[in-house]
């Protein structure tokens, strides 16, 4: 009698454990993505090339605080089109500020090495898949910037998707009610100096896409396409998560046009942001 409550009680637990598991993972493993914000990578230009800073320009690399993308896709080759991949997020868009947009107050911004996106591995198609596109959409980093003879922290916080309706967003401390679409390259800044908000140019913000020859994006988009370190495969019978890592270049990603011709950022002589793309973009399964 004593052996069959003990094997009782055994099976009891291993099928409450089983339960738990279960509940914890109910579509079985996932594809999960995390973001890291890289100074040191290769800064790159608009076609995935070596890219110098321009004349009359300057630039610094900022530290990131925090970031969120509008939509991911995994593709299988270089002649691979937009959508034509396995598209695993597209983040909440709205027509509330007149012609669709993102929207901000439903977008997950995530900061390095927190998890952005979890996908359950049962509903993507079983290939290998040596590229991935993400569509970057806002950006939180401090910068320095210099008036008055002295140089401090500021904090910018920048909208880099093709359109973005945003009720209100928080830069630092200070909270902007906008409640309008912003084009892509609409900013945000705050330091002891005060506060600033700006337009860089259309077209101006750098969008990394190595397979422009092939499979081209959007205009006015930031849709970066960045190369795995070696081609994610998916089987269809993993039986455990796959942590992928987003390795973002921020090197050099914050330029200006330099008035002063000293590289220092100094809003309060002229100098103003141009440029706030990220500086190119690869992966690597952890």
């Amino acid at each position: 009698m004593q052996k069959m409550l003990l094997v009782f009680f055994i099976a009891l637990l291993l099928f409450s454990a089983c339960s738990k598991e279960t509940q914890n993972n109910p579509d079985g493993p996932n594809l999960i993505f995390t973001f890291k914000f890289d100074p040191n990578q290769e800064r790159l230009n608009n076609f995935g090339q070596p890219a110098a800073i321009p004349a009359g320009h300057a630039a610094q690399t900022p530290v990131f605080n925090s970031i969120s993308a509008h939509y991911a896709e995994l593709t299988p080759n270089a002649f691979t089109q937009i959508g034509q991949g396995q598209v695993l997020y597209k983040a909440p868009e709205t027509t509330a500020g007149g012609s669709t947009a993102i929207d901000f107050a439903k977008s997950t911004v995530v900061g390095q090495n927190e998890e952005f996106l979890s996908v359950p591995i049962k509903d993507i198609a079983p290939g290998s898949y040596p590229y991935i596109r993400i569509s970057l959409a806002y950006q939180n980093y401090d910068i320095q910037v210099s008036a008055m003879g002295l140089t401090v922290t500021g904090t910018l916080a920048s909208f880099i998707g093709f359109n973005t309706y945003i009720s209100s967003f928080k830069v630092k401390n200070n909270t902007v009610a906008v409640n309008a679409n912003k084009a892509q390259g609409y900013w945000g800044f705050e330091s002891s100096y005060g506060s600033l908000q700006g337009q860089a140019p259309a077209g101006a913000t750098t969008v990394p896409n190595p397979l422009a020859a092939t499979s081209p994006i959007p205009a006015g988009s930031c849709l970066v396409t960045g190369q795995f370190e070696e081609p994610l495969i998916i089987t269809g019978n993993e039986t455990q998560d796959i942590e992928v890592e987003i390795s973002l270049s921020v090197n050099n990603s914050f330029e200006w046009t330099e008035t002063g011709g000293n590289t220092l950022f100094e809003p309060l002589n002229g100098d103003v942001p141009v440029d706030m793309g990220i500086r190119g973009m690869k992966a690597r399964v952890k």
